[in-house]
């Protein structure tokens, strides 16, 4: 059974024992809800997020599209590949560059 961990997302169906996921571990989700693109998922339980936000340039009085990539640990109960559209969490630091967690995955909208 999935924990409520305070955010408003369906949980995955599926059930697994990994002790860093947010529904069935013990993993602590604080801080900022970011979207984006799976870009890569090519790492053991990581994923490679890509999210596009305009940038202003002040002296143009213009925006120019700027792109920021994140890494984010993917947990066995979560479904997602490259193309996918997936909401991901801030959590504590997992590793040097991974401190985001996926926690929904909306499937094909990248494809």
């Amino acid at each position: 059974m999935a924990r409520n961990f305070g955010i408003a997302v369906t949980p995955p169906r599926k059930d697994c024992a990994d002790i860093l996921c947010p529904f069935h571990g013990r993993l602590s989700v604080r801080g900022k809800l970011l979207s984006g693109i799976v870009v890569s998922a090519k790492a053991k339980n990581m994923v490679v997020v890509s999210r596009e936000f305009p940038h202003q340039v002040a002296k143009y009085q213009r925006y120019e599209r700027s792109r920021s990539r994140v890494h984010a640990y993917l947990p066995e109960c979560i479904d997602v590949t490259e193309g996918d559209e997936i909401t991901i969490a801030e959590c504590r630091p997992l590793s040097k560059t991974v401190s985001f967690v996926v926690i929904e995955g909306i499937k094909g909208i990248g494809t």
